[in-house]
């Protein structure tokens, strides 16, 4: 069963991009000024002096304000890496996300997936994982509990994570590990849970900006790394531990 929708459809939209990233966003003068030397937030730090709360308030406030031809620049950028990953499957199905808060839109990779990959967006599904529906531009949205578009399908309709052969995640920050800080909410750790020791599918890769790598992030128990991130200068493929 598919939960936290609320029934009000979505007008018809072209792509899964920023247009609705202002329904989640915070103050701009809620997040302290960010000291950036090139290589991310804090790249020196040991993962002990990091609050994450703070780490997250810092680069969602520094992500919004990305101009927008960078954004542009990051949307093609991060396709091409995307479609060079050597565990880039040639057919099935894939995952991406509706971009908001100022996260790195997927809607040029999936215009240049062939047709033999077939487009999803997540659905959140009442026990706590995502669901995956396959979703076209121009096909019924609706909105979740968080304010975010998700198709407008039947709980029958939808994938279960493994049947997803690359999955692409958002992300607030993530490290030279593979590691990933999302919104805190653990929707895709519970999600790809069964992926923690051992190698995919599912793939998972991130999409970011390169600002938002930091030093070591602690890892807990339940964190699923991240088989690789791609952002709008590189391509992180960590090694193991």
């Amino acid at each position: 069963m598919v939960t936290g929708k609320f029934r009000r459809p979505l007008r018809p939209l072209r792509f899964a991009t920023d247009t609705l990233q202002r329904t989640c966003c915070i103050r701009h003068d809620e997040a302290p000024a960010l000291g950036d030397n090139g290589a991310g937030a804090y790249p020196d730090l040991p993962a002990v002096t990091l609050d994450r709360d703070a780490l997250r308030r810092e680069l969602r406030h520094r992500r919004r304000d990305v101009p927008p031809a960078q954004r542009i620049h990051a949307a093609e950028a991060v396709a091409a890496r995307l479609d060079a990953l050597p565990f880039m499957p040639t057919q099935g199905y894939v995952a991406g996300y509706w971009a908001m808060d100022g996260e790195v839109a997927l809607h040029v990779w999936q215009l240049r997936l062939p047709s033999t990959l077939v487009y999803c967006l997540p659905v959140l599904h009442e026990d706590g994982r995502l669901r995956f529906a396959p979703w076209r531009a121009g096909a019924s949205l609706v909105t979740n509990r968080y304010g975010i578009p998700e198709p407008d399908v039947e709980s029958g309709a939808c994938l279960d994570a493994g049947d997803i052969a690359l999955a692409v995640l958002p992300l607030v920050a993530f490290d030279g590990h593979g590691q990933r800080l999302g919104m805190g909410a653990g929707w895709y750790d519970r999600t790809f849970a069964e992926r923690r020791g051992r190698a995919g599918p599912p793939w998972l890769a991130g999409a970011a900006y390169a600002f938002q790598q930091t030093g070591p992030l602690d890892a807990r128990e339940w964190d699923v790394p991240l088989d690789a991130v791609c952002t709008d200068t590189d391509t992180l493929l960590p090694a193991d531990p």
